[in-house]
């Protein structure tokens, strides 16, 4: 198990690496000083701000020294300067990370369970009415477009309950939890609702198939005939090995939605890292869009070792060396 983690974990180093370098290529190689400079400092930067930019990160220098420069800053946790914004990288995404992992979190727990719970229902009773239905179900929000589903919701319980008087959900924005835990909760619940359903669908086909072929093992009908309870059978024997796939899927889905739901933010003005992404594309902001790319790829990164970890807690017969 230890010489997995570090296998694990030193191949995520390296994958984090090729990402810096690969950033560092698409952003400071080609143009020369002045054209980086300027990049880098905005489309509404003055002479001056260039200058100031060109000397800061020295541009002047190898492409060798300003790469080292670049990769001592990100191992210092420094991830440059937003001259849009006239701070830090680091102040902007602080804003902004606490609003997408809520919103992650959040909808990644509606999801699992409501996508689980159905799959084991409609595996268990394969072939039912239920199974039918819920296959349908999972069908119809699967192929429902993320901004259509989220534009619907704001529709019917937004706009339609508030042209009546009742104010419960608001159409945009977001409070923080510190702030009021009861606006912040009103705030997430439509944003969740709409990454949970299209999420759960996907969870919910996955775990049926997985349970459908676990329920045919040898060691299932063994555990049968030793006279254990079909509840036992089902959720501490087949489940658990069935939740293999589901949670390498959960892996690649929580990292990603980390490193910003953009559609989802946009569409009910959340101001995470999705949201700020746009925003920093069309205002030509690239610090902030570098500091964008290394934390996704960090979150996903984290994510994928988090997941592979659990596959030797989930399922015995997976042995990690």
């Amino acid at each position: 198990m230890t010489r997995f983690l570090v296998r694990r974990i030193s191949l995520g180093v390296l994958v984090m690496w090729i990402v810096t370098v690969a950033v560092f290529a698409m952003f400071f190689v080609g143009p020369g000083p002045a054209d980086v400079a300027r990049r880098l400092a905005g489309r509404q930067a003055t002479p001056k701000t260039i200058n100031l930019v060109r000397k800061r990160l020295g541009l002047n220098d190898s492409l060798v020294v300003q790469y080292w420069h670049f990769l001592y800053k990100l191992l210092h946790g420094n991830l440059g300067y937003s001259y849009y914004h006239g701070q830090s990288v680091n102040t902007v995404l602080k804003q902004a990370f606490p609003i997408t992992l809520s919103l992650a979190l959040g909808a990644a727990v509606i999801w699992l369970v409501l996508g689980v719970l159905s799959g084991v229902l409609s595996a268990v009773r394969h072939g039912s009415i239920w199974d039918r239905m819920s296959t349908a179900v999972a069908l119809f929000f699967y192929s429902m477009p993320v901004f259509v589903l989220g534009l619907l919701l704001l529709y019917a319980f937004y706009y339609q309950l508030t042209i009546h008087g009742i104010r419960i959900f608001p159409g945009q924005g977001y409070t923080s939890l510190t702030n009021d835990p009861v606006k912040w909760f009103e705030s997430l619940v439509l944003p969740w609702l709409t990454l949970a359903l299209i999420s759960a669908a996907t969870y919910l086909r996955l775990t049926r198939s997985s349970m459908l072929e676990v329920m045919g093992e040898d060691y299932i009908r063994t555990a049968r005939s030793k006279g254990l309870m079909e509840r036992r059978v089902i959720y501490r024997h087949a489940l658990r090995s069935a939740l293999t796939p589901v949670v390498s899927q959960f892996g690649i889905d929580l990292g990603t939605l980390l490193g910003g739901a953009i559609v989802t933010e946009t569409v009910f003005g959340l101001p995470g890292l999705g949201f700020t992404a746009i925003q920093s594309i069309e205002n030509q902001d690239l610090p902030v869009i570098i500091g964008i790319v290394i934390i996704a790829t960090a979150a996903v990164i984290l994510a994928n070792i988090v997941v592979d970890i659990f596959y030797a807690v989930l399922d015995p017969r997976v042995r990690l060396h």
